[in-house]
């Protein structure tokens, strides 16, 4: 395995360890049409499947304190919102389930708030890198 001058190993060689690894363990089963885009979003949405949503105590206060009981349907598209965030490399998102506003940390899995389309202060959102809408 050859490394690029400045150190660090390629796209293509990173894909081509990860395969070889797969190919091991016997978990490739079709290696010619395998990107890189392909394992990261294999992996990204690994991430989200074994780490289940969470809740910080201020977003479970909020929620509490202005009445938004979640349906299962909500929770699902929450969670599959975060997920879509995370596989475009959003770090903080503006997630939109029907009326419900959420701001979450991908990296963590973790609601940090939330707030009714009514309660949004001017419509303004800070300290997010991307939005998405379900």
């Amino acid at each position: 395995m050859n490394a690029l001058s400045n150190q660090f190993l390629s796209i293509q060689q990173v894909q081509d360890q990860y395969q070889s690894q797969k190919i091991k363990t016997g978990q490739l089963k079709n290696t010619s049409s395998t990107s890189f885009l392909d394992i990261l979003a294999e992996k990204s949405a690994a991430l989200c499947e074994n780490g289940e949503l969470k809740f910080s105590k201020h977003a479970a206060s909020r929620l509490q304190n202005r009445n938004i009981d979640l349906t299962d349907g909500q929770l699902k598209r929450l969670a599959e919102g975060t997920s879509k965030a995370g596989e475009k490399g959003i770090k903080e998102s503006l997630v939109l389930v029907d009326d419900v506003a959420f701001i979450v940390n991908i990296k963590n899995n973790t609601v940090i708030t939330a707030m009714t389309k009514d309660e949004t202060e001017q419509n303004i959102f800070t300290n997010i890198d991307g939005a998405v809408i379900m």
